[in-house]
């Protein structure tokens, strides 16, 4: 009785944790058409945080048993907090970046604790409901703003409705793709929907980045769906036919519509756009900015590029490339960190695993360290949530040695009391995620 209370008080929290992320996030994505009130933007935001941090808090474990790991982890952890207190400010702009912006604000220093919250059988179907629940929002807004998003020539917000609405809310989706043996058919049909109208979207409004992630996502599903159906040679054949037709109408349609539909992208699919920002950015920067970086509010020289509230900059605060965007903050200390963490949770999800799921954690991370370069994805965002979470399942043994069949039965929807027995034991055996 006591085991049961106990799981159905840890249901509740990580609800509310949940909870909190969905609102903090819809209410910021919202508030970067400009069609919104900020300040009930804001209040909302102050309510998700409210419910997440203290949940986030109750949620977490500090018990890591992998000895590499525990190390490595807490050194990028330290230099993580360092970055925060970097420069940081307490003027009224500052404080309102911390808090509301998931681009430059604290929380994306936070995001790697999310590898110490056990990775149980109801952890992982909330998470995926999430995903669900955030690709309906997605849905909703692009709706909304339907006719912002498909105006036919080049406007910066429409680019950036498309953008900021698909890394927060529709790129998550992909995970669902890459783990459909253990979803309904239903949900499965609902993902790969999503994620091909993101794909069309970022083709219509020339997002060449979010082109190369959602087509990148549609990829690797394709070769996890051979290799889970270990399809014969025959179908292999027909499935290559059926590509090259997909192409070749595609082609088509790209042809007759150059000049009106795919305007955008035939004018800047040659376009370099980051050669005159890196420059400035190589130049900037002396020794010890490349060693270390420059904290939490660091920014370099770059006069006359448009800035990201779409402004003639003369220091900029992000740069496009996502490798450089983590070295502008934290330096090159923080890139090796994170790349000791994440390499070795990549190989042994893809290479040393026995299940879906962790091979599609492995790939997660895989798409996330080739993401880096088209654009920055660590940020405070589900994907970023799911990154740390997919290096705590690849790091775990336990969770590697599972078969398909032993992960769907604990994923099955139907299975919500023996779930909840599961995670006390999970809980009890220390069978999370540190493992």
């Amino acid at each position: 009785m006591q085991a049961e209370n106990k799981g159905k008080t840890r249901d509740i929290v990580l609800s509310l944790f949940w909870l909190g992320f969905i609102v903090y996030t819809a209410s910021y994505t919202i508030s970067t058409t400009d069609q919104v009130n900020y300040i009930v933007c804001n209040v909302l935001q102050i309510l998700g945080i409210l419910l997440f941090i203290p949940s986030a808090a109750a949620l977490i474990h500090v018990r890591i048993e992998n000895s590499y790991l525990k190390v490595v982890y807490l050194l990028y952890c330290t230099w993580l907090l360092s970055i925060l207190f970097r420069g940081i400010k307490f003027d009224y702009i500052s404080v309102k970046t911390l808090l509301f912006d998931p681009y430059y604000g604290m929380f994306l220093y936070f995001v790697p604790f999310a590898l110490l919250m056990p990775v149980t059988p109801g952890f992982m179907k909330k998470l995926f409901n999430v995903i669900v629940i955030l690709g309906i929002v997605y849905i909703i807004f692009i709706l909304i703003f339907l006719k912002q998003v498909l105006i036919p020539y080049y406007n910066v917000r429409s680019q950036a409705i498309i953008e900021y609405f698909s890394q927060q809310l529709s790129l998550p989706v992909g995970f669902l793709l890459l783990t459909f043996i253990y979803h309904s058919k239903k949900k499965n049909i609902f993902a790969l929907l999503l994620m091909g109208a993101t794909f069309i979207l970022s083709v219509i409004r020339a997002r060449r980045g979010l082109m190369f992630m959602s087509f990148s996502m549609l990829l690797f599903t394709y070769l996890v769906y051979q290799f889970v159906t270990k399809t014969k040679i025959v179908n292999v054949i027909l499935s290559f036919f059926f590509i090259i037709i997909i192409v070749f109408g595609a082609v088509r349609i790209y042809e007759n519509n150059r000049t009106d539909t795919f305007g955008l992208i035939t004018k800047r699919i040659g376009e370099k756009t980051r050669t005159t920002v890196e420059a400035y950015f190589i130049r900037d920067f002396d020794t010890n900015d490349w060693i270390i970086g420059r904290g939490i509010n660091g920014v370099y020289f770059c006069p006359g590029v448009m800035d990201e509230e779409n402004k003639i900059s003369i220091y900029r605060k992000v740069i496009e490339t996502g490798y450089l965007q983590v070295i502008l903050k934290g330096g090159i200390i923080s890139l090796v960190l994170f790349l000791l963490i994440a390499l070795p949770a990549m190989f042994l999800g893809i290479l040393r695993s026995g299940n879906i799921l962790s091979k599609a954690a492995g790939i997660w991370i895989f798409l996330f360290l080739i993401f880096m370069y088209p654009g920055s994805l660590a940020i405070f965002s589900f994907h970023y949530i799911l990154v740390w979470i997919s290096i705590g399942i690849c790091y775990s043994d336990k969770i590697r040695n599972m078969s398909d069949d032993e992960l769907k039965e604990l994923l099955s929807p139907v299975a919500t009391n023996s779930n909840r027995r599961t995670d006390d034991k999970t809980e009890t055996d220390n069978s999370s995620i540190q493992s």
